[in-house]
């Protein structure tokens, strides 16, 4: 069993909103954390202006702290200034591991240079668009053209359950346990497209996933998630729930074992 991934302890995620896509954010964040787990959200930007007016209800659901930065002369953007400043500051705390830098601006080259000079592991973000220089300064580049949304993702299991499967979510006298009255259950379908993106990042040359693996990076993405709010008591008995969507094997060597997953 052979599973390459990183597993970062303490990641610093800053974005600059003025170049970045905010319709990708959310998958970002998905991306990301299959590095490891996220300590510092922060996107910058000014937030009086109209283009960023839609940004407030997006950063307010995935936890990202706003930092507003004005604009003290017409036509000067200071935002980069304050990721730049922000980032040395953190550096120096010797607190974190990796940092994560969202923007296609080339002027993040340098920081991205001093970073890496300090040992630490650099993840930039941005369009397809970027300058070669920018990408060649961080340790993995990550085009958000490849960053699928849940809904089109060719490799979401959800889709597929929809083609050919009446598969829901509603609880049945054969589901394993009995939720208080009135519960609202979730939406499984952003599980699904975790399983799947849990899947193609920590499969092993078998193609398959250990489920422990996928857990935990369901935790880094929705730390709420408990498999208990939609009606099964572990995430094994989830992935079972769904034959049609996920084939699943126990790997046993000695007294030790571990469940792995792939989807079909």
């Amino acid at each position: 069993m052979n599973v390459e991934m990183n597993d970062f302890q303490k990641m610093v995620v800053l974005i600059d909103a003025d170049n970045t896509q905010l319709t990708k954010l959310e998958e970002v964040l998905h991306e990301v954390s299959t590095y490891g787990r996220i300590v510092v959200r922060k996107a910058y930007g000014n937030w009086k202006k109209r283009t960023l007016a839609k940004w407030e209800d997006e950063i307010k659901r995935l936890a990202i702290k706003a930092e507003q930065q004005f604009d003290y002369v017409a036509g000067k953007n200071t935002t980069d200034i304050a990721i730049v400043i922000d980032a040395m500051d953190l550096l120096h705390t010797g607190m974190y591991d990796a940092f994560v830098l969202v923007s296609s601006d080339s002027d993040f080259t340098p920081l991205a240079v001093r970073l890496k000079e300090s040992g630490i592991y650099i993840i930039g973000v941005g369009e397809k668009k970027t300058p070669e220089a920018f990408c060649s300064a961080c340790d993995n580049f990550i085009y958000l053209e490849n960053l699928d949304s849940p809904a089109s993702s060719k490799n979401n299991p959800e889709n597929k359950s929809k083609k050919g499967s009446k598969k829901t979510n509603k609880k049945t006298d054969d589901d394993p346990i009995t939720l208080h009255v009135g519960f609202a259950y979730p939406d499984i379908e952003e599980i699904h497209n975790l399983l799947g993106i849990a899947y193609e990042k920590f499969q092993d040359d078998d193609g398959y996933t250990p489920l422990t693996m996928a857990g935990n990076y369901i935790k880094r993405v929705r730390p709420e998630f408990n498999t208990k709010n939609y009606g099964y008591s572990k995430l094994s008995d989830l992935i079972k729930a769904f034959p049609e969507l996920y084939e699943m094997k126990r790997y046993t060597s000695g007294s030790s074992s571990m469940i792995v997953y792939r989807c079909r």
